[in-house]
């Protein structure tokens, strides 16, 4: 029987983060009305921006998109198929889906991107840093090339702030009696649900 490689959980939610982060992308660029080629750097650098910046920071060489090729080439081939669909369906919810791809993504990045610094043996601090970039980074740079000033600096809700909760959440999560994918996956869902409530509420840090 041929032997079936064995996929770490981190990649599965990296890869998860990268569509998610993907799919805000490809809206925003949608509703900028971008043409295909917009539609794919925009997509590409949200869904890469927060973990590129993480390898530079952490020194990792080859960048894990370059390592991985086939995540570059999945996000081609959804900017070929999702431009139209996401024209059909940007008029009616293109806001709810930029901020609940933008939810989940910050709670998959964040979480990996803890994971990483840790597997680079950064001190505690430095980790959960890390996972806030990781969380964030994409967002900010899609905000950019979208001619828009980064959702994570002007809305006032709390969005790194949740990234951050729940970074700490993780790490203390590693010092109890539970396994490190429950760890993981209940952080992110934790980072996810958090900034989904603050966006719901109108909860904001500068009242």
């Amino acid at each position: 029987m041929k032997h079936i490689p064995h996929v770490s959980l981190i990649t599965v939610i990296e890869i998860v983060a990268i569509l998610v982060g993907a799919m805000s992308g490809f809206v925003e660029a949608r509703r900028k009305r971008m043409d295909l080629v917009g539609v794919f750097t925009v997509a590409f650098i949200t869904a890469f921006g927060g973990g590129t910046l993480r390898d530079i920071l952490l020194d990792v060489r080859p960048l894990f998109w370059v390592a991985h090729q086939g995540y570059a080439i999945l996000i081609f081939v959804l900017a070929l198929v999702a431009t139209p669909l996401v024209r059909t369906i940007r008029q009616i919810v293109s806001e709810r889906i930029i901020v609940v791809a933008d939810a989940i993504g910050l709670g998959l990045f964040a979480v990996a991107g803890v994971s990483q610094a840790q597997a680079a043996d950064m001190p505690v601090f430095i980790a959960a840093m890390m996972g806030v970039i990781t969380g964030i980074f994409g967002g900010v740079l899609r905000d950019i090339v979208c001619n828009e000033v980064p959702m994570v600096f002007r809305d006032g809700k709390p969005y790194a702030i949740c990234a951050f909760f729940g970074a700490w959440l993780y790490i203390g999560l590693q010092h109890t009696q539970v396994s490190n994918d429950f760890a993981l996956w209940f952080s992110a869902t934790f980072i996810t649900l958090l900034r989904l409530l603050t966006w719901k509420f109108d909860m904001r840090i500068n009242r």
